[in-house]
């Protein structure tokens, strides 16, 4: 499925502005933003997989928050979506943003009307939570990485709403093949068989675009939602990176601004936003045992009862192969649905937005006429330490388990035992950590969760605060359209979920896949009834949405920041070897390179963490143009580049930049250099920029160098 940047000059006739629109007739005004929100590059734990060993140690692709405020033609409604390339949000990033907006834009922007939506890659620095469990193993709090994400995040707002104007929104909705898989086919298969035989794959296929153009016709942005983990990047990389969906946006973002003819010159943004992907792999070759090369056991995603054998992979030859060609998938069909001659819907219809706080510890379920229940206070079961098939877990954790152990148990009621109540509660989950009676140093996990529901015409956009399953996902939806269609809403409304919004409250399987206790189920935090309290709370939003009603605010959510704790040591000092200077070429580049191969030029530098260089680059490739001027063609930013940062003296402070430019095979023939930037810091403190420069080289026609 996927093809070269280069083959698409077909589709060009495909992707013309829709002529059966009336310029300068409207429906809405949008605004589109995109900033970097790239946090520290070396000694920071990466967020997703939990591996202590897992430390962040250069820069594969940065991170940006992609901004879109939608208003009505009067201004007087509006909401923000934004995607931000984040393993997550946290509630802490969500208040410290709507805070900041709200002194920027009083009255405007509230927690009510800002939804921030994070792709899920798990390949981007940790530290950013305020409930301790999820910053565990990033050593605590790391104020660095909390605030990028918030910076990058108000700026892409900012840059949203200054350039909001008259525009229109087309909506259509395809089938993405071959770009995923369910890597929890056992739970899944405990639904009913009738629900099952509703659909014809075990995870969503589904891919829905949102193409946004100004009133003259030109292309202004783009958000698509598509279930898939962006877990193609493994737990053995150490590079900063936005894997998959990262990658999709930066090729959909190149293609439109070398196509030119734009809304904001120079400037397109493209959200590939993540949905509900809590089963949901990108790893499409399947889990296998990887000493024998044979399948795993089904029930227990183990080999030889050993978890850590049973691993996902594909489809590409290595996890960088694997993220490209996911990536390229999911940009080549949404440019497909994007074009103006593919099956769309033009939306028309009031924008709106409702948004409660929920105490999801003590929510009433009802389940039929007779029956009520409730959910529970958060906990984790013992297949939440077994991982998945993406990033096993370790010791004799299995996916799949329905029973405890006594040792683990004594290790568990070391920190807290947990209560009759809570046994009971989260029945078949035997608890591992009863992380919602622990209260110190602080709450381990969230007890108020925020929930929200934007409404643009005919699109509903569903913003849960976790990781929903295929089929978790799909009832959400389904119940979301019902009620408001039932409600006098639009009868082609269509409902997308935009899950991990706004917080973190871990997985929502359904209570059939409950049962199985996966990962997934072991990871549903307010016990078996929790995808019901979800439904019972977005059918309330949504039915205020169609009737035009308030809803109840609920109880606000604490703020913790005060309370954080932090065990990431500072950077003390840099240094360089003795008679040598920060930004000295250690190894060169070659005279010559063909196009294919690789440039890697290694510099003295210094740790990254002095200067995050927010929205610059620790690198450029350059070209040497015909008057002796260069022009910078990458930077840390793009796919083609990679930034590794190597300590080789801590006692001394001393380290090394190994920057590497894989050359496309289209890239022209001609006068080359790299650049490396940096920032030292000297042992009283001072930070002091530098600079590093590599040989001219040239790339040449033929792969045969002499």
């Amino acid at each position: 499925m996927a093809i070269g940047l280069s083959g698409f000059a077909g589709l060009l006739s495909v992707l013309l502005p829709c002529f059966l629109c009336v310029v300068g007739q409207t429906e809405y005004q949008i605004g589109t933003g995109i900033f970097d929100i790239t946090g520290p590059a070396a000694e920071v734990n990466l967020m997703g997989y939990a591996n202590p060993a897992q430390t962040a140690n250069g820069i594969h692709m940065r991170q940006y928050s992609r901004a879109f405020v939608f208003a009505d033609k009067a201004g007087e409604n509006r909401f923000v979506f934004v995607s931000t390339d984040s393993c997550m949000l946290s509630q802490e990033i969500k208040l410290e943003v709507v805070k900041q907006l709200k002194a920027l834009y009083p009255g405007l922007y509230t927690e009510r009307n800002v939804g921030i939506s994070g792709i899920h890659t798990h390949s981007g620095p940790g530290g950013f939570h305020q409930y301790l469990l999820y910053d565990i193993t990033s050593w605590g709090f790391v104020k660095a990485s909390a605030d990028a994400l918030v910076v990058g995040i108000v700026e892409s707002i900012k840059q949203a709403h200054e350039s909001v104007r008259p525009a229109n929104v087309y909506l259509s909705v395809g089938e993405l093949l071959d770009s995923n898989i369910n890597r929890s086919p056992s739970a899944y298969l405990n639904n009913p068989k009738e629900e099952r035989e509703r659909y014809k794959y075990d995870v969503d296929k589904n891919m829905t675009v949102l193409r946004i153009e100004d009133g003259q016709g030109r292309p202004l942005g783009m958000i698509n939602w598509f279930a898939v983990h962006c877990t193609s990047m493994n737990n053995t990389n150490g590079l900063i990176s936005s894997d998959n969906k990262g990658y999709a946006s930066q090729l959909f973002e190149r293609y439109m601004i070398a196509r030119g003819d734009l809304s904001i010159p120079g400037r397109y943004v493209a959200a590939f936003a993540q949905s509900n992907l809590g089963d949901v792999s990108p790893n499409t070759k399947g889990p296998h045992c990887i000493d024998s090369g044979l399948p795993c056991d089904i029930l227990t995603s183990t080999c030889h009862g050993k978890n850590e054998l049973c691993i996902a992979s594909g489809p590409g030859k290595d996890m960088f192969d694997s993220t490209k060609i996911i990536g390229r998938n999911q940009f080549t069909k949404a440019l497909e649905l994007f074009s103006s001659t593919y099956p769309n819907m033009k939306l028309s219809g009031p924008v709106g937005f409702r948004h409660s706080y929920v105490d999801m510890t003590n929510v009433e379920v009802q389940l039929n006429t007779t029956t009520k229940v409730k959910t529970c206070k958060p906990a984790m079961g013992y297949s939440f330490a077994a991982g998945t098939t993406d990033g096993p877990g370790a010791f004799d954790f299995k996916q799949g388990s329905n029973s405890s152990n006594p040792f683990w148990n004594f290790v568990r009621d070391l920190i807290k035992s947990p209560t009759p109540e809570q046994i009971s509660c989260h029945k078949p989950k035997p608890i591992l950590l009863d992380t919602g009676e622990i209260t110190k140093p602080y709450l381990w996990q969230p007890q108020i969760v925020d929930v929200q529901l934007f409404t643009v015409g005919q699109l509903a956009i569903i913003l849960p605060p976790a990781e929903f399953t295929t089929m978790s996902g799909r009832r959400t939806r389904d119940a979301v359209t019902h009620t408001l269609i039932s409600n006098g809403w639009y009868p082609d409304t269509v409902s997308v979920i935009a899950g991990l919004s706004n917080d973190y409250a871990d997985y929502v399987t359904t209570y059939e896949e409950y049962q199985i206790q996966r990962y997934e189920g072991a990871s549903t935090i307010y016990g078996p009834h929790t995808l019901q309290a979800y439904i019972q709370v977005f059918k309330t939003l949504a039915e205020a949405v169609a009737k035009n009603k308030t809803v109840v605010p609920g109880p606000n959510p604490p703020n913790l920041l005060s309370k954080q704790l932090s065990f990431l040591p500072p950077v003390l000092y840099d240094t360089a070897p003795l008679g040598k200077n920060f930004g000295d070429v250690k190894v060169d580049a070659s005279p010559s390179y063909a196009p294919g191969s690789v440039v890697e030029v290694t510099f003295i530098s210094a740790n990254p963490r002095n200067d995050l260089r927010t929205n610059d680059t620790f690198l450029t490739v350059e070209q040497k143009e015909a008057d002796g001027s260069w022009t910078v063609i990458f930077t840390d930013a793009d796919w083609e580049t990679r930034y590794y940062w190597k300590m080789t003296s801590l006692v001394f402070g001393e380290s090394d930049a190994i920057i590497q430019w894989e050359i496309p095979e289209a890239q022209s023939f001609g006068t080359y250099r790299v650049q490396h930037f940096g920032s030292s810091k000297s042992i009283t403190g001072t930070i002091k920029r530098f600079t590093g420069k590599s040989r001219e080289f040239l790339v040449k026609k033929s792969k045969y160098i002499h």
